[in-house]
């Protein structure tokens, strides 16, 4: 089908939108919550596919899992403008006040105490982000997919082994990315 895309084939098209949309719109939907930024990041992806099938090497896995993480990586960037567009808004339109000792800050006040989860989140995307190409399909796969090693291994066409190896680099990686660390200037 990539062969067929690359070649321009609209019919190519239409199968792999067919075959995948459900499953990037799935992707895109987990990360950005929203799904009319979902549908947006889908016919991104699509729309990417079709101008510039190439950038998809399915050397690097299978179509399915090149748009998989297209899909989650753009996501991730939805959020951020998101999370920018938001805190740029509210920095303009919320007077900085402090409370005074002993009163619980106002809601809306803080960017930082409105979302401590999704702060969390966009850490972990952008943590995935930031891992090499092999360990990003391996956690796509394994979290984001449901694959067991076995599955995932198959699916890339690569050893077991490898891929339970590509998967604990990642994870071990994330751990480390998100853990948290030390307040500065306090020794640990």
């Amino acid at each position: 089908m990539h062969r067929r895309l690359v070649h321009g084939e609209e019919a190519a098209l239409a199968a792999a939108h067919t075959a995948y949309g459900l499953l990037v719109r799935a992707v895109a939907l987990r990360v950005t919550r929203d799904r009319a930024a979902a549908d947006e990041v889908a016919r991104e992806v699509f729309a990417l596919l079709w101008s510039r099938p190439y950038v998809f090497d399915t050397r690097g896995g299978s179509l399915r899992v090149q748009l998989s993480l297209r899909a989650h990586h753009r996501a991730v960037d939805w959020v951020r403008g998101e999370e920018r567009h938001h805190k740029n808004a509210t920095d303009e339109t919320v007077p900085r006040a402090t409370p005074a000792k002993g009163q619980p800050q106002a809601q809306g006040q803080s960017a930082d105490a409105a979302g401590p989860g999704q702060e969390r989140s966009l850490l972990l995307h952008s943590a995935l982000a930031r891992l090499p190409l092999p360990q990003q399909q391996m956690v796509h796969l394994a979290h984001f997919a449901g694959r067991t090693c076995r599955q995932a291994a198959v699916e890339l066409g690569i050893p077991e082994a490898t891929a339970q190896a590509r998967l604990g680099a990642a994870l071990r990686a994330l751990a480390e990315t998100l853990a948290d660390p030390a307040p500065r200037g306090e020794q640990p």
